[in-house]
């Protein structure tokens, strides 16, 4: 080799051991003498790898340390062995820093959340699968066809079931919203349900009816453990198959893009709530017909989360209120308006939040009304693509939030309620800080 590339066997001993640089001209000689298209050797991955690496560094843990660019980009390249194990190790860490908040976040009386926990369980199944499942997506959308010429969910009902819906008063149905009953063949709904709840309880019921197979086949993908998790996860998936027969994959997804993700739009489009449009938007992540992968979450005035879906990327501990100064927390003083927001976490991810409240019960006088907020959230990139941010700019300032306080290491939030995890508190005798807990550096 040193003979053909008019060089000393020492300099090539060199460049081996990465002690001397291949110049741009040695790999002109390389390419000429032994055929070879550099182009072949071009991969993605490296990209993928340094982009990996940037994001790990700025973990708030490691904010002191000062990392050149050039030398990520180098710890890449030539030892790619060593960044994958110091990426394993980071993602190892986060997910401890998460169990340690949500241990933290529970009472004391609390059993700490396992795989037995049923609605963990379900969480996690969905997860798992991106809250998408196109085996039931295919059959409900063949199933719309036949309710559409059937004139909808009641003539369908009636012409295939020989089951007639009736509408009852509270005190008929006794705390029920919906029950099948066979022996008079009847589907009661409580008439203190609006159209857009009447009609998903009866696409649900239909689902239970017909799709049966289908979703017992993806349960057992699930593995559960017990059979409250088993159950919780057939009742998710049969309001997966419901919401897919009022809002069929590819029609729903044409009109999303056409639509600018306009959630009150499309609700409006399909006779849908709010609630139910924003749950069906994180779904579309069929290969090949993908659209804005969302993350979900709806709350209550006091913090409890009681839905969260995540297609997404944007990370959430799993128990515990997320950070006040996330919209999400504060829209129930503007009551049923679309509040938008960028968010920006520790690490300097970007995301873009869009928020709003939305009610269950009620109907009718002293009938019991609940209050809740929803939000939708996706990374930056995807932003634009979002009705809500065409007369905003990613340049805009975003909030500083937190995954919560037991994970975020931002010293001067004022909104803070707790420390966060291993950091020593300083003692306030000489000096006290803005923030409600001051904290050492490392």
């Amino acid at each position: 080799m040193a003979l053909d590339l008019e060089i000393s066997p020492s300099y090539i001993a060199l460049m081996e051991r990465n002690q001397r640089p291949v110049t741009a001209e040695m790999l002109l000689r390389l390419a000429k003498t032994y055929k070879i298209d550099f182009s072949e050797f071009a991969d993605d991955s490296g990209r993928d790898m340094v982009a990996r690496l940037q994001s790990v560094v700025r973990d708030p843990i490691l904010g002191d340390i000062d990392f050149d660019a050039l030398e990520i980009g180098d710890v890449a390249s030539s030892f790619p062995g060593f960044a994958e194990a110091l990426l394993r190790l980071h993602l190892a860490y986060k997910e401890e820093q998460f169990a340690l908040a949500d241990l933290n976040q529970r009472s004391s009386t609390e059993a700490p959340e396992s795989p037995s926990d049923p609605v963990a369980a379900v969480r996690s199944f969905l997860s798992a699968r991106r809250n998408c499942f196109p085996l039931l997506d295919a059959a409900a959308e063949k199933l719309a066809v036949r309710i559409g010429e059937s004139g909808g969910l009641v003539g369908y009902l009636k012409q295939h079931h020989n089951l007639r819906v009736r509408r009852m008063p509270p005190e008929v149905m006794t705390g029920s919203v919906r029950r099948l009953d066979w022996h008079r063949k009847e589907i009661l709904l409580s008439d203190v349900l609006d159209v857009a709840s009447q009609n998903f309880q009866l696409a649900q019921q239909l689902a239970y009816l017909e799709f049966e197979q289908d979703i017992q086949l993806a349960l057992t993908e699930g593995k559960f453990q017990n059979e409250n998790s088993r159950r919780l996860g057939h009742r998710a998936l049969a309001a997966y198959c419901a919401a897919a027969l009022l809002m069929p994959y590819a029609e729903f997804a044409r009109a999303v893009e056409a639509r600018g993700y306009d959630v009150e739009a499309l609700a409006r489009q399909f006779g849908t709530s709010f609630e139910q449009t924003a749950h069906r938007m994180t779904t579309l992540q069929k290969p090949g017909q993908e659209r804005v992968p969302f993350f979900f979450i709806r709350v209550d005035a006091a913090g409890n989360v009681s839905k969260r879906l995540n297609s997404g990327t944007f990370p959430f501990a799993r128990h515990g209120g997320g950070c006040p100064l996330w919209t999400v927390h504060q829209v129930f003083s503007t009551p049923r308006r679309v509040v938008t927001q960028w968010l920006e976490l520790p690490d300097g991810q970007r995301f873009f939040s869009i928020a709003r409240t939305v009610s269950s019960g009620g109907g009718a006088y002293g009938q019991p009304h609940v209050e809740r907020a929803v939000a939708l959230v996706c990374e930056a990139q995807h932003a634009e693509r979002l009705i809500y941010n065409r007369a905003r700019t990613s340049n805009e300032t975003p909030t500083p939030i937190g995954i919560g306080c037991r994970l975020c290491h931002r010293s001067e939030c004022s909104a803070r309620s707790e420390p966060p995890i291993g950091r020593q508190i300083l003692a306030d005798t000489f000096r006290r800080t803005d923030a409600p807990f001051g904290f050492s550096d490392s």
